[in-house]
């Protein structure tokens, strides 16, 4: 676990070592100042995404820079809804900014329409 500031680790370390005596137990979780944030591998971004080969190759051709893809707003709000999080009501006002061709928001509309039912 990272904390920002003194206060926060102080809180951590607090809670950690109550749920430890309440539980009877050492819990390992380390407890370390945060010093950065690394994004994870390219292909570890937008995990839902690439699992639909016909919605990435709208992307690739949109963002064939791997970095690009991964900076995508679109790309984001896409997955997101792929993986089940917004509404449908939310996609209908927003799908047509993304970029996508007729049939790539056909696709994700009827994607987002069934896992809400």
């Amino acid at each position: 676990m990272f904390f920002h500031n003194d206060s926060q680790g102080i809180l951590a370390i607090e809670t950690r070592d109550r749920e430890a005596t309440r539980r009877k137990s050492k819990i390992s979780t380390e407890i370390l100042p945060f010093v950065g944030f690394f994004l994870a591998e390219g292909y570890h971004q937008k995990y839902y995404l690439p699992q639909r080969p016909d919605l990435m190759r709208e992307f690739t051709a949109m963002y064939p820079k791997e970095a690009d893809f991964v900076n995508s707003t679109a790309a984001a709000r896409v997955n997101g809804h792929v993986a089940g999080y917004g509404t449908y009501a939310t996609l209908l006002t927003e799908i047509s900014g993304f970029g996508l061709s007729p049939e790539g928001i056909k696709k994700v509309l009827d994607l987002v329409y069934r896992s809400s039912r």
